[in-house]
């Protein structure tokens, strides 16, 4: 693995600013970021059994003085119940005030431990070290944790940003496929609403992007954590601009709660949110159909999206009627105006979302 000096980027949030730091080989050095962003010496690592099974060692080597907390991965784990197991070990542990608990993990890991850092003895310190696609283009940053209910997804949550977060896009050479692919829907999701350069770049290098070559990643990573970056310092607690980031959202936490966690990954519920959104926004004049079919098709290339035409759209759009994104009874709504650009509005009626999600196979 080459050992590229990182890049910096710094997050400029009101409530903590910190930085990003993205390079290949950087877990070799993550215990010398931690320290560096005054973690201090009481620090606990949460983990899953897969990624602390793959890169535990190398951590460790990293951070010798860090006490591992290994909990159950997956979002049907992202639970009241599951942040409990961070809880006690915490205790268990000894942890208090001055203690830092340290993220090593996909965005589930990223929400959880994240949760228990800002809820713990209200509140210890945090910095999360992702170890997939979609969480070190997105899930790490920006403050966002929290936790699922069975009436939908985040429903718990805070806004709690880390101290630093380091990313090593070397991690993702032992994510299964599907998962890494899960993580480029993410990608185009910033590109289509935010950066028509990205889109363009992701699409003109998917096939070293796809092998995943650290030369195509770490710019890739770091242009997606700078738009989040961004968006995220002028609008912290997501007041107005930082929705465009929801762009797919709205319909993809739908699906993935009607599926019950276990049938979509949260990047392949983005994509057919993605598709769902480009539908409603043709429908309305507001989206060339060019435009549509080249966001279809860059969607299309990643591979095939899990089936869904055994669902029911009826189904889905009351779990929409639950989502977050309700503010005083309406749906706020992300959709794309071109390649790089996107407006939020408030006025998707319950027939236009039908026939959207019938457009993406769902049942009547």
């Amino acid at each position: 693995m080459t050992h590229d000096q990182p890049l910096r980027i710094e997050i400029a949030t009101p409530s903590r600013p910190y930085p990003v730091l993205v390079g290949a080989g950087s877990l070799t050095r993550v215990g010398t970021a931690l320290d560096e962003a005054g973690l201090g010496p009481s620090q606990f690592v949460v983990s899953s059994p897969t990624v602390w099974g793959f890169w535990g060692e190398s951590f460790h080597e990293a951070q010798p003085e860090a006490a591992p907390i290994i909990v159950p991965d997956g979002e049907r784990h992202k639970t009241p119940g599951g942040v409990s197991r961070i809880y006690d070990a915490l205790l268990k542990g000894g942890a208090d005030r001055s203690a830092a608990l340290v993220t090593f993990g996909g965005g589930v890991i990223g929400d959880m431990g994240g949760f228990a850092a800002a809820t713990y003895m209200r509140g210890i310190r945090l910095a999360h070290v992702p170890t997939t696609l979609l969480a070190q283009v997105d899930a790490a940053i920006g403050g966002k944790v929290g936790v699922n209910l069975p009436g939908g997804k985040n429903l718990v949550g805070a806004f709690y940003q880390p101290s630093v977060v380091v990313i090593d896009p070397g991690v993702l050479s032992t994510l299964p496929r599907r998962e890494f692919r899960a993580g480029l829907y993410e990608v185009i999701k910033y590109g289509v609403a935010c950066d028509a350069s990205l889109f363009e770049q992701v699409s003109r290098e998917l096939g070293p992007l796809t092998r995943r070559d650290p030369a195509a990643l770490v710019p890739v990573i770091a242009a997606c954590c700078r738009v989040k970056g961004a968006i995220v310092a002028g609008d912290e607690r997501e007041a107005g601009g930082r929705r465009v980031l929801n762009f797919g959202h709205t319909v993809g936490h739908a699906l993935e709660a009607g599926t019950k966690y276990r049938r979509l990954l949260h990047g392949e519920s983005v994509g057919y949110g993605m598709l769902a959104a480009c539908a409603l926004a043709s429908a309305r004049g507001a989206l060339a159909s060019s435009d549509r079919d080249t966001i279809a098709g860059a969607i299309a290339q990643l591979g095939p999206l899990p089936p869904v035409n055994d669902l029911s759209a009826a189904a889905q759009l009351e779990f929409m009627r639950h989502d977050k994104k309700v503010h005083e009874g309406r749906l706020h709504f992300v959709l794309p105006t071109g390649i790089g650009a996107s407006q939020i509005v408030t006025d998707v009626s319950e027939a236009e979302l039908l026939r959207a999600l019938r457009d993406l196979g769902l049942r009547e």
